[in-house]
């Protein structure tokens, strides 16, 4: 199977410091409060689009402890930050992170739509089902959805938005004024939608834009989650270790997508990845070991819990066999706790060293000398491990290191490109306009 004629780059923006990245807020670089400062955000995605990445890239999550992640603890909603990013940006595509699990898809098909008006065609939708169980409590439920309903609703939810993406035909608005024209009535179509999670009326009241919807991201390992991105996903953002395992998922994903009658082309697997560059392979090497070994033990223990429902392992032995935890973890990140209590289980691990290894695990496959990272970029990418990758941004002059160091590397050998080729987020990513279900359906009608 062939790759994309480019590499596709995205940047996730994480202000003060997502998971494992304890002391990134202490960089002089960062400002305390950059997490909710949308300067910094706006400069971020400006240094992203002078370097033309495709997109900029925003996760969240509405259920926070004490212990949360710091960026996690206090930071500005994914929609509102993207529309103050698209009035001070031109071309680079703006993905936020919204859940089909506790939004309405109503709700969800009119901001994202109005975030795409309003940058021009670049709005992307990250899909999540929310994995943090305590969410529940924040609306108004006394426990989290259980897994098949979680993912039950996204597939719903998903297909309810974009129904609802398409109620106004493309040519609905003539605008005519010399005939006093605003509007064809029959260019307007209810949506009448009655499922299992959600009964939608319709029509939307906005538009289509110019990339005619949003692009879909969706993140998700489970047979579940690789099922819901076959089914609707554009790209699919994940993490992988090594060649071998980024080529069999995107492998397995492009299966999937063909057997649901998808173009497998079309389905974009852009993983997450933390490069460490340095002048020298081995002051990269130094870098990194002094990054891994700055990692706060105890923040790691605690951040432990997240993926089993924010389950308290400060209370155990740390020398003592992993615990025994039934079913912790079902009703929040399932495979990542099933993950972790097998390796535990299988390796015969103490808590310390579950601990310890998540903390490891953290480690880039990304490390060296510019040229180092391009030579590795590069593998990956003709090996067809990914079709593009979402950097984890951090200080800004790390972020120049690889836009000013390694990009010209990767451009020299054709593998990035050197300028956008649209003004939309589906342009630059080389993916098809969908047409409107309604308007191939009266084509359909005139044909027959």
């Amino acid at each position: 199977m062939g790759t994309r004629k480019h590499l596709i780059l995205g940047a996730v923006l994480m202000g003060v410091g997502g998971p494992g990245q304890h002391h990134t807020w202490l960089d002089p670089e960062i400002p305390g409060d950059a997490s909710v400062d949308i300067r910094w955000y706006i400069a971020r995605a400006q240094q992203a689009e002078a370097a033309k990445f495709d997109h900029v890239f925003i996760v969240d999550s509405q259920f926070i402890t004490p212990d949360s992640p710091h960026h996690y603890l206090n930071r500005l909603e994914p929609l509102t930050l993207l529309s103050a990013v698209a009035v001070h940006t031109t071309n680079i595509g703006l993905v936020g992170t919204l859940t089909t699990s506790y939004n309405d898809p109503f709700n969800l098909a009119r901001r994202l739509a109005s975030l795409d008006l309003i940058s021009g065609g670049r709005a992307g939708w990250n899909v999540v089902a929310t994995g943090d169980g305590g969410t529940a409590g924040n609306y108004g439920r006394k426990e989290h959805y259980d897994y098949a309903a979680r993912y039950g609703r996204a597939l719903e939810s998903v297909r309810v938005v974009q129904g609802l993406w398409d109620s106004y035909e493309d040519d609905a608005f003539p605008r005519d004024k010399a005939r006093g024209v605003f509007f064809d009535k029959s260019k307007q179509h209810r949506l009448d939608h009655v499922g299992e999670h959600f009964n939608v009326v319709g029509p939307l009241n906005i538009q289509r834009s110019p990339q005619g919807q949003p692009v879909i991201f969706q993140a998700g390992d489970s047979d579940e989650g690789r099922d819901l991105g076959a089914a609707i996903a554009d790209a699919i953002f994940t993490h992988a270790a090594t060649i071998e395992q980024g080529r069999a998922f995107r492998d397995d994903l492009r299966r999937r997508a063909a057997a649901k009658g998808r173009d497998p082309e079309n389905v974009l697997i852009v993983p997450g990845i933390s490069p460490i560059i340095a002048d020298t392979d081995e002051e990269a090497r130094e870098k990194e070991q002094a990054l891994v070994g700055g990692k706060s033990f105890d923040r790691a223990l605690k951040e432990l819990g997240r993926p089993f429902g924010w389950h308290d392992f400060t209370r155990y032995d740390l020398d003592a066999p992993f615990p025994e935890l039934g079913d912790a973890g079902d009703r929040s990140f399932k495979t990542q706790a099933e993950r972790i209590k097998k390796q535990a289980r299988e390796n015969g691990w103490t808590l310390r060293q579950v601990v310890q290894h998540s903390i490891d695990a953290q480690r880039s496959a990304f490390v060296g000398s510019p040229l180092t990272v391009a030579n590795a970029i590069q593998e990956w990418f003709e090996a067809g491990a990914f079709d593009g990758i979402n950097l984890t941004i951090t200080a800004p002059s790390e972020f120049a290191r690889f836009t000013d160091q390694v990009l010209p590397i990767l451009r020299e050998r054709g593998i990035a490109r050197a300028g956008y080729a649209s003004t939309t987020l589906r342009g630059n990513l080389g993916l098809p306009v969908p047409e409107n279900v309604h308007t191939a359906a009266r084509r359909g009608a005139l044909v027959s």
